[in-house]
């Protein structure tokens, strides 16, 4: 063999072993996150030497990773899908703000994500989310067979909020967001962002915890994908309708109108919003699972920077 050859198999051999990849998903961790776990689920086979998009579910103000996962099912779409999940949970509240004050009688903790300003971090915790987050993130390239250039986060309410929070500050992580029932920043200005992130808003137009036409403290669904559609010079005073879809049980027909922002100066980015008409603030897909896989097909179209497949 020619030295030349050999040393490139030699170096072949060597960067297979040191990013193993193996076909058998029980050969892999079932938790990532060191002190703060985070549940891992995976198809139900691997193909050795692939690279599969991630997704993190991220659950609402007061709800569990778990608690959240048996709401959408998508740990029961990983095979379908064809991609790994990661379900963290957010932080337990304290109530006595450090031992200063006695809580209220009555009064339990809940988890939250420290995202906005707006919500919800409401006894004032130093938790750095996006810091554990993109730590989440790192760690799952690093230790599974993840394509860095599909990663996904998906959260609903607080975790939709603390999805755009990462859209915001660690965007080049990032190949799109899905935000149910969630918010960006009311004050553009505290988002900025150093590129483009695909996004995808669903939000019922009755939902009654974060109003569909804001609020105050709060954009409105629209508000929060245009101001990346903005971002990437599409036109958002004329978005396209596409084809309504049957995303509520409990509502009749296809229930959810389409928006698409297009006419984008930068390719390759994807920015929509899905109006659940009548719609609450939980809509209910527990037997169809409409609402994950559609969220599903929509963010793993996505691709970092904006690449094409």
């Amino acid at each position: 063999m020619r030295p030349l050859v050999a040393l490139v198999l030699l170096a072949l051999v060597a960067c297979g072993e040191s990013q193993p990849t193996p076909s058998d998903p029980a050969a892999l961790p079932k938790e990532i996150g060191g002190e703060r776990p985070a549940s891992v689920r995976y198809p139900r086979e691997l193909v050795e030497g692939r690279r599969y998009p991630l997704v993190i579910l991220l659950h609402g103000y007061g709800a569990t990773g778990a608690a959240q996962d048996l709401y959408l099912g998508l740990s029961s779409l990983t095979t379908e899908y064809d991609f790994i999940l990661v379900i963290p949970d957010g932080t337990l509240e304290d109530l006595t703000h450090g031992g200063t004050v006695e809580p209220a009688p009555g009064v339990t903790p809940k988890r939250f994500w420290n995202a906005t300003n707006a919500c919800c971090n409401f006894h004032g915790a130093d938790v750095d989310d996006v810091a554990y987050l993109t730590g989440l993130i790192d760690e799952a390239i690093d230790e599974l067979p993840i394509d860095a250039d599909r990663v996904y986060l998906f959260g609903h309410s607080n975790g939709g909020y603390m999805s755009y929070r990462m859209a915001c500050d660690a965007t080049s992580r990032l190949a799109g967001i899905a935000s149910l029932a969630g918010a960006t920043y009311k004050d553009p200005s505290r988002c900025d962002p150093d590129g483009l992130v695909s996004v995808l808003q669903i939000h019922g137009s009755l939902d009654d915890t974060v109003p569909y036409e804001g609020s105050e403290f709060i954009p409105s669904a629209r508000e929060s994908v245009e101001f990346w559609a903005e971002r990437a010079g599409c036109d958002v005073a004329s978005p396209v309708a596409g084809e309504t879809l049957d995303l509520e049980d409990n509502l009749p027909g296809a229930e959810t109108e389409v928006l698409h922002f297009e006419g984008c100066d930068e390719p390759g980015y994807a920015f929509s919003l899905y109006t659940i008409v009548d719609g609450s603030h939980l809509p209910i897909s527990t037997k169809s699972k409409n609402l994950s896989r559609r969220t599903l097909d929509w963010l793993l179209a996505q691709r970092r920077g904006g690449a094409t497949p």
